[in-house]
């Protein structure tokens, strides 16, 4: 909400593409410092996985938006409630799949959250080179949600640690 005061609702013009190319920057930067042990640039590892979140949820706030005048700000409670309903809406798929899973997140690496996170994506893109069509595989929606968790179990880690 901070960026929305500061930005407004430009992120609006970014297409599916782009939000996806957003985070897959986010993401092989992080990998990146993983697998060279050291980085340049002073953001850490937890801010990026805090874009990531960002972007994911912007992606689904974005999917549910008409696609018809971008250009015009959306009033900031609007933007507020919408990015909450999203918020919800993930942290009730994560709570049910990590009932199922029994919290095996907990046993998983950093550099394997970045992995899954990077293939989501990875699938995104093929989903959207289809228009959007799948045969037997969720859409381009449910991969986001995955995306967003993955870098909230990260998160939750890098916290504890």
């Amino acid at each position: 909400m901070k960026k929305t005061t500061d930005y407004g609702t430009s992120w609006r013009v970014l297409r599916p593409i782009s939000i996806v190319d957003q985070l897959f920057i986010k993401a092989q930067r992080i990998r990146t410092i993983q697998t060279v042990g050291e980085q340049k640039v002073a953001d850490d590892i937890t801010g990026e996985f805090r874009a990531i979140v960002n972007y994911g949820l912007i992606a689904l706030v974005q999917d549910k938006l008409p696609a018809d005048n971008i250009y015009a700000d959306l009033p900031p409670a609007e933007v507020s409630a919408l990015y909450d309903q999203q918020a919800a809406f993930v942290r009730g798929v994560m709570e049910a799949k990590n009932h199922d899973y029994g919290e095996a997140w907990r046993d998983m690496s950093q550099e394997s959250f970045v992995d899954l996170i990077l293939t989501k994506l990875l699938r995104i893109k093929q989903i959207l080179r289809n228009n959007g069509q799948t045969l037997v595989s969720e859409g381009a929606d449910a991969n986001f949600v995955d995306i967003v968790n993955y870098a909230i179990f990260a998160l939750i880690l890098l916290d504890e640690a």
